[in-house]
C-alpha cells in the first residue's frame, strides 16, 4: 500500500517535471507573440480618462481570461481529433488582425488630410465598443499564443500539453495585462514618487520624468501596436500558407519584414473589398 502510494507520488513528479520543462520550451518559443501581444492589448487599453482606465482593463483581462477558458479545451480536441481545422481558423485570425491594422493606418490618413473634423468621426466608439474590440483582438492573439504553445509540446502526453499549454496561456494573461496596468497608471505612480519626494531631488525627477514620459510611450505603442498585429497577421499568411513562404524564400529579405509586407498587403485587399461591399449597399 505504502508502495503504492510512493510511485503514485513518483509518477505525480515526473509529470510535473515534464510540465515544467515544457512549459519553460513554451515560453521560449512564444516569447515574440508575447511582445507583439503586449504591444497590442497597451495600444488597445489607453486613451481612456483616468478614472476609466482600471475599470476598463478589468474589463478586457476578465474576457481575456473568459477568452482562454473557451480556446483551450476546443484546442486540445482539435489537436487531438480535427487537427486539420486549426490553419483555417488562424488564417481567419490572420485577416482580422491584418485587417485592423490597414484600418487604423487609414484612419490615421484621414486625420493627418482632414484634420479635426475627421479626428472627431474616428472617435465616436463607446467605451463598450472599445472593449469589445480588445477582447475580440485578444481572442485572436490568445488563439495564436495557444496553437503555437501546443506545437512546441506535442511530443509530450497529452496530461502534459494540457499543463504547460494552460500554465503559458494564464502566465500570459497576467504578465501581459500586469504590465499594461504599470504602463497606464504610469502618470499616477510618477505624481506620487513627485508628491512624496524633496524638491529637485532625483527621486522627484523621476517622478517627472514618468508623468511626462505616458503620453510619448501611448504614442509609440499605438504605432508599435499597429506594426505587430500586421507582423502576427502576416506571419500567420507566411508559415501557414507554403506558396506565401515560398515567395518569402524567393525575395530573400528578412522575415519580420516579409510578414509586415503580407500583412499588409493581406490587410489592405480585405479592407477594400469591405469598403467595395459596403458601397454597393449604401
Amino acid at each position: 500500500m505504502t508502495g503504492g502510494i510512493f510511485a503514485i507520488l513518483d509518477d505525480i513528479a515526473i509529470l510535473l517535471d515534464d510540465a515544467a520543462v515544457a512549459t519553460k520550451i513554451s515560453i521560449k518559443k512564444t516569447a515574440g507573440i508575447l511582445g507583439d501581444d503586449l504591444a497590442v492589448n497597451a495600444q488597445k487599453s489607453s486613451n481612456f480618462s483616468s478614472s476609466r482606465e482600471l475599470p476598463v482593463l478589468y474589463a478586457i483581462t476578465k474576457g481575456s481570461f473568459i477568452n482562454k477558458a473557451l480556446i483551450l479545451p476546443v484546442a486540445f480536441l482539435l489537436s487531438a481529433y480535427a487537427s486539420y481545422m486549426i490553419v483555417p481558423i488562424l488564417l481567419l485570425g490572420g485577416l482580422y488582425l491584418s485587417y485592423e491594422a490597414v484600418e487604423k493606418i487609414y484612419e490615421y490618413a484621414q486625420l493627418k488630410t482632414k484634420g479635426n473634423k475627421q479626428h472627431q468621426k474616428t472617435k465616436t466608439m463607446t467605451e463598450k465598443q472599445k472593449i469589445k474590440s480588445a477582447i475580440m483582438t485578444d481572442f485572436i492573439l490568445s488563439i495564436e499564443i495557444v496553437v503555437l504553445t501546443l506545437g512546441t509540446v506535442l511530443d509530450y502526453n497529452l496530461t502534459t500539453q494540457i499543463i504547460a499549454t494552460s500554465v503559458v496561456a494564464i502566465l500570459a494573461t497576467v504578465g501581459v495585462y500586469g504590465l499594461v496596468a504599470l504602463i497606464i497608471r504610469m502618470d499616477d505612480i510618477g505624481l506620487y514618487i513627485t508628491n512624496h519626494s524633496k524638491a529637485n531631488s532625483y527621486k522627484q525627477k523621476f517622478g517627472k520624468t514618468l508623468i511626462t514620459a505616458l503620453p510619448k510611450i501611448i504614442k509609440i505603442l499605438t504605432v508599435v501596436g499597429t506594426i505587430a498585429m500586421l507582423l502576427v497577421g502576416g506571419g500567420i499568411f507566411s508559415h501557414n500558407i507554403s506558396m506565401v513562404h515560398h515567395i518569402g524564400d524567393i525575395v530573400q529579405i528578412y522575415p519580420v519584414l516579409f510578414d509586415m509586407i503580407v500583412g499588409f498587403i493581406v490587410g489592405f485587399f480585405f479592407f477594400i473589398s469591405l469598403k467595395f461591399i459596403k458601397g454597393l449597399f449604401v
